[in-house]
């Protein structure tokens, strides 16, 4: 038989787009049109709703950047289509391949109700099933004008004050029309058979199966009258169509899902607007399927609902009660996990749990993070004290070097938690569930022979819009379809008990899931990190001081709604495009703005208790809120320091060929003429901690254009071009005395302006580092460099929890990859018997390589990654003023790093008052640290007080209370008792035993008697 094959192909691909598709909607009839554009801001429906429409036409040029335009449609149903199914085609003027991204529309009732929404790929309406003719239309249109911003060039369209104000989009559509059932059913028969067809070898005799059905269908089309002849071009489908699976096909989850990012291209405002409307369609989409299911993510996104659209959520949960709209995730948002810190980490799961718990009855069990860029190795343990069991990701198939070897397994947390984990083979979370796709997930999957399913999130999504009619339509034809994997429609819970119990013994991972790939986000938006650092810190202040407040002081009343509220906050920023810096200008700006709101509204709080602590008095008190003692003061408590025994004053000498010499008995510190460290010599140890020849707290920038998504990405390659700043404004001693002495250093490169002030400080173990940087670069990266003399063949990050540890040597490409890392408040290095710590109060991004010198030693250098200067999606990013603080910590062990770490980003607050303030809690080891001290959620009183073991090593201790205990329990982030082994009941004085094991996290509650 000659081969045909490719003309077959081509006028199937022809035939469907220029005559088939548009004969799905047929005789058409326009709808009048008004508009109004809303001033400003988006409107409550009402307002747009009685707003006073002009006549429109279609062609007609609406909305600016930003805008909102109401729409009012009416239209007639004409009598002789009684009978026949009725649909309103409304095109604002789409571009078809970027859902999400664009403009996007809600339907609304004349009293206000929803109707849909509209997007690229759902812009109809149904008016009648089965028209008696006569119907009358009658709907309004919030559409909203968001500026296409995919193409990753530098744009002022990203932010409201500087996007212009020219019209975007032009009406394209807007009619009453028949829909074609059987014109519709036939696109979705041959679009199925399409794609298998194209997917299968051409050697397969089931591709020439389909090849020839659809030639035999097409024959059967005529063109002139595809209404009237798509039920027989069906009929020689049939055949094709119901050839069933292989039974070895591999078995695919089909999960309906949106993924909308909570901000990204668009604000925070838009996004309440973009989950309303996805939202609107999905439980339209149930009414009309009840097989569909659709996951929802992000609690944050259904309180907007909530708040906003109330009548939608009460939809919403009633669907939630069938069983088809089904909340995932049991987080607040689907936060960032690199840099979100630990007790911060807890709460995304306790409020986010805490939500559907309240407001649906629903344990979550599974974790849904298939956006984030890299995922913590704290996660795990996290994960299991959640009440969660299963993990999903997604991201990790993104890498640019290594292929993750596996798509299900047991991932292994630093303390030892294994979850159960599945990472899609399909590669997207976005799926279409079209041939191409299906077969890649089927081929892709790892863990054949062993495993025989895996999970398949489908829907539009980032920009959201979900699941259609037509994904629904792939899924019944492909359920037991030959040459296709086998889809089934289910909920997530039902794949991970499936995989479960196919493959318990499945391989295991230990360790972070790095992700080869947006490195750069550890650094971006270097305000909104700082922001965030600073909020985690005042929110844990502010929590100790007022539940000591609470316990104490008769009449204080524990600020649980402003403390929850806050958090809220917080974790919504911390959400995977607005703590890593990569969402547009507005973005940001808001961000920066409530991060103030929030600092402001933290300190009152903080101040509130505090003085209610202390009382009338005139007495200084320091309050110390870190949990290790320092100057005098022990952890959580109050009073006036003291200086140590024996502590050395201050002292500053010229050194000898310029610069300064500066000493306090423990360390001697060199400030050479360039204004550079020299030398940070350990008096105790007699040990030098910079390498030969080397200066530390050296500026360094490089270019920084990556090859692709410049606010995400840093490439190895800029490393290859670095210039050292040690051109030199000023250099002197900006102050004196014997409690600190301090250095500061002025340079000028660039359009840029860094000030360094350099402290030595009485009795301290650390040289501080405050840099002011007035930065205008563009498309730049600056790095602060500390060469060590120390042989280090790891480096300890701090991590939620803990610390993770990284090789410093690229053996192999998994090695090289990790050519940037992300540690929290501290990096350390050592070898045996010695090591150095880098201390940060808001900086994320690191990197440590190592080389041997001429001498044999070798030098380890850490560097922090301070600024970037990216040009998308904010061309602004980072521009202005900055404050950033570092610290030096020479000689220091894992437990020196997260004391003085600790110490860093919690500093002391001097209070007036009558008397000291003696901890409301206690811990006897120091490799114990308390993390949160608070109230219990349930508003009972209890006192809660999480710990976690930080030196990664077995720890007992005892943990004793300024007031009596009747009950201490061990429970979970949700604070519900576990019967683990942790906690012992209070001993006769009141005091708790614990045991941990290695970076084991323990929750205790305290019921006072």
């Amino acid at each position: 038989m000659h081969d045909d094959r490719s003309i077959t192909e081509h006028r199937l691909r022809r035939v469907l787009k220029e005559r088939i598709k548009p004969a799905v909607h047929s005789r058409t009839v326009p709808l009048e049109i008004g508009r109004w554009e809303a001033p400003g801001e988006p409107v409550p429906v009402a307002d747009g709703l009685a707003a006073p429409y002009e006549p429109c036409a279609i062609g007609e040029t609406w909305g600016p950047a930003w805008r909102t335009t109401w729409f009012k449609v009416t239209g007639t149903v004409p009598a002789d289509w009684a009978g026949r199914t009725v649909e309103a085609v409304l095109d604002l003027g789409f571009d078809r391949m970027m859902p999400g991204f664009q403009c996007e529309g809600l339907v609304h009732r004349a009293d206000g109700g929803e109707v849909k929404a509209l997007n690229p790929y759902n812009d109809w309406v149904r008016v009648a099933d089965a028209a008696a003719g006569g119907e009358q239309v009658e709907w309004y249109v919030e559409a909203a004008s968001n500026p296409v911003l995919v193409d990753h060039a530098a744009t002022y369209e990203g932010d409201r004050q500087t996007s212009g104000d020219q019209p975007l989009y032009r009406l394209a559509r807007m009619d009453l029309a028949v829909f074609e059932t059987e014109v519709w059913e036939l696109v979705q028969d041959l679009e199925v058979l399409h794609d298998l067809m194209t997917q299968l070898g051409e050697a397969d005799a089931r591709r020439y199966e389909i090849l020839r059905a659809v030639d035999a269908a097409l024959d059967a089309v005529d063109l002139g009258d595809v209404p009237g002849t798509a039920a027989a071009a069906r009929a020689r489908l049939t055949g094709a169509l119901a050839a069933p699976a292989r039974a070895s096909a591999h078995r695919i989850s089909a999960v309906g899902h949106a993924h909308i990012d909570s901000a990204w291209l668009w604000p925070l405002r838009e996004t309440v607007r973009k989950v309303s409307r996805t939202a609107s369609n999905m439980v339209n989409l149930m009414d009309a399927h009840p097989e569909f299911v659709f996951a929802m993510s992000q609690a944050q996104q259904l309180d907007w609902i909530k708040t906003h659209r109330p009548e939608l959520f009460e939809r919403i949960k009633k669907k939630i009660a069938d069983g088809q709209f089904v909340p995932v995730g049991g987080m607040w948002v689907e936060s960032d996990t690199n840099m979100v810190g630990g007790e911060a980490m807890a709460r995304q799961f306790l409020y986010g749990k805490k939500f559907f718990l309240d407001e649906f009855g629903i344990e979550t069990h599974n974790v849904w993070l298939p956006d984030s860029f890299g995922y913590t190795a704290a996660m795990p343990q996290i994960v299991k004290l959640s009440g969660s069991k299963w993990f999903l990701t997604q991201k990790i198939c993104w890498s640019q070097v290594n292929a993750f070897p596996h798509h299900t397994f047991w991932w292994e947390g630093i303390d030892g938690t294994r979850v159960f984990t599945h990472f899609p083979p399909v590669d997207t979370y976005n799926s279409d569930l079209g041939g191409a796709q299906l077969a890649h997930a089927a081929s892709n999957y790892r863990e054949k022979g062993r495993g025989s399913r895996s999970l398949v999130p489908f829907g539009w999504g980032d920009g959201g819009g979900g699941p259609t009619r037509e994904h629904l339509a792939r899924a019944r034809r492909q359920r037991d379809l030959e040459g296709s994997p086998r889809v089934e429609i289910e909920r997530p819970d039902a794949f991970f008990e499936k995989a479960h119990a196919e493959y318990a013994d499945a391989p295991v991972w230990a360790g972070e899931l790095y992700l080869e790939l947006h490195r750069g986000t550890y650094t971006s938006q270097a305000k909104t990190k700082q922001g965030n650092r600073h909020s985690e810190s005042m929110l844990r202040e502010a929590e100790l001081w007022a539940a000591s407040a609470a316990v104490r002081v008769p009449g204080y009343g524990y600020p649980y709604e402003d403390l929850e509220r806050i958090w809220k906050t917080v974790l919504l920023h911390q959400f995977h495009d607005i703590l890593p810096g990569s969402s547009i200008a507005w973005v940001h700006r808001e961000a920066r703005a409530t991060y103030a709101r929030v600092r402001e509204e933290l300190s009152g709080i903080t101040a509130a208790a505090q003085s209610a602590l202390a009382g009338e008095g005139a007495e200084e008190l320091v309050f110390n809120c870190a949990p290790h003692a320092r100057r005098g003061i022990p952890a959580g408590g109050a009073g006036v320091p003291r200086a140590a025994a024996g502590q050395q004053p201050v002292t500053v000498e010229e050194r000898h060929g310029g610069g300064h010499v500066l000493a306090n008995g423990r360390l001697l510190v060199e400030i050479d003429g360039r204004g550079l460290l020299v030398s940070a010599y350990d008096l105790e140890a007699r040990r030098e901690a910079l390498a030969p020849g080397r200066a530390a707290n050296l500026l360094q920038i490089h270019p920084d254009f990556p090859n692709m998504w410049d606010a995400w990405d840093i490439d190895a390659f800029y490393r290859n071009s670095v210039t050292d700043l040690v051109g030199l404004d000023a250099l002197e001693v900006a102050q004196a005395g014997p409690d600190a002495v301090t250095v500061r250093v002025s340079r000028s490169f660039g359009r840029s302006k860094a000030v360094q002030s350099i402290t030595l400080r009485a009795g301290a173990k650390t040289v501080d580092m405050v840099t002011e940087v007035d930065w205008h670069e563009t498309e730049k990266f600056l790095k602060a460099a500390f060469p060590l003399d120390v042989k280090a063949e790891r480096s300890a990050s701090e991590t939620q929890f803990g610390h993770v540890y990284r090789a410093t040597h690229t053996n192999t490409s998994w090695e090289a990859a990790k050519f940037e890392i992300c540690a929290h408040r501290w990096i350390h290095v050592e070898e045996p018997g010695w090591g150095t710590a880098i201390l940060n109060d808001s900086t994320y991004g690191h990197d440590v390589t190592r080389d041997v010198r001429p001498d044999g030693g070798q030098t380890t250098t850490v560097r922090l990654s301070l600024l970037r200067a990216p040009r998308y999606p904010d061309p602004e990013t980072d521009q202005g003023g900055h404050i950033l603080r570092f610290s030096l910590a020479p000689g220091a062990e894992i437990a020196d790093a997260v004391r003085e770490g600790h110490a860093l980003n919690l500093p002391e607050r001097v209070v007036r008052g009558a008397a000291p303030v003696a901890p409301l809690l206690a811990v006897d080891n120091e490799a114990v640290v308390v993390e949160a001290v608070k109230l219990a959620e349930d508003r009972g009183g209890d006192v809660i007080v999480r710990l976690y073991e930080s030196r990664g090593g077995r720890a007992t201790a005892s943990l004793t209370a300024d007031f009596r205990i009747a009950e201490a329990c061990e429970t979970d982030l949700l604070e519900r008792p576990l019967p683990g082994p942790a906690v012992a009941a209070p001993a006769a004085d009141g005091a708790v035993a614990l045991t941990l094991r290695p970076f084991q996290i323990v929750t205790v509650r305290l019921r006072r008697a």
